[in-house]
């Protein structure tokens, strides 16, 4: 709802950020390797209860994953691969968490297990459509590797909620029961948008 206007904010903040830690040793693949362990590490934080260490570690995780995008482009090196190695990291980190969660909080599993399956198809329909538009020809309209669809619940909105398990671990399951409508009716917006833009000639033609 909000990663198009951060966007612009964020960019120069992380491009400095990047030329700070350019260094010889430190690779885009490896910020992206990073940010992946880290994520995993504050799932595994979280489903021990360990709050705070899984709240710093999540957040360090999703800075790592913020900058392997600037660097690349910074040297130069931006490839297919490595986009398609971060979005592979990203969904990799955001399902882990759900289940550490899930894990560390009290009572039930279920809104959890529903945040998951809502993740599931709103992931779906955005690789989906990300893949046809990209078939298409359509331009992405920024620098990332896949056509991103807006919606109510995007990357920042997601960092927030999962940084609100962690400081509030004793409502986790209403955060996640609120948070999977908020998804599910962005999984409802791409699903809509895909049948507006796709619905014409030329997406017939290539059918």
């Amino acid at each position: 709802m909000i990663d198009a206007r951060l966007r612009p904010v964020l960019s120069g903040t992380l491009g400095r950020i990047a030329a700070v830690v350019d260094r010889s040793w430190l690779s885009p693949g490896r910020l992206t390797a990073a940010g992946l362990t880290l994520g995993l590490a504050a799932s595994a934080a979280a489903a021990v209860g360990w709050w705070w260490p899984a709240l710093v570690a999540w957040l360090v995780s999703r800075l790592a994953d913020g900058l392997d995008g600037p660097l690349a482009r910074r040297r130069g090196t931006a490839t297919a691969l490595g986009g398609f190695l971060d979005i592979v990291a990203d969904f990799t980190v955001y399902g882990a968490f759900v289940a550490g969660v899930a894990v560390g909080a009290d009572g039930s599993a279920t809104p959890f297990l529903v945040l998951l399956v809502t993740y599931y198809v709103n992931g779906a329909a955005l690789l989906a459509y990300s893949s046809i538009a990209e078939r298409l020809g359509r331009e992405r309209g920024d620098e990332r590797s896949l056509h991103f669809l807006g919606g109510w619940a995007e990357g920042a909105e997601t960092i927030a909620v999962h940084s609100l398990f962690c400081l509030l671990p004793g409502f986790a399951g209403p955060i996640a029961w609120v948070w999977a409508a908020v998804v599910a009716v962005t999984a409802g917006q791409r699903v809509a948008h895909a049948v507006r833009t796709l619905s014409d000639s030329a997406w017939r033609r290539t059918r």
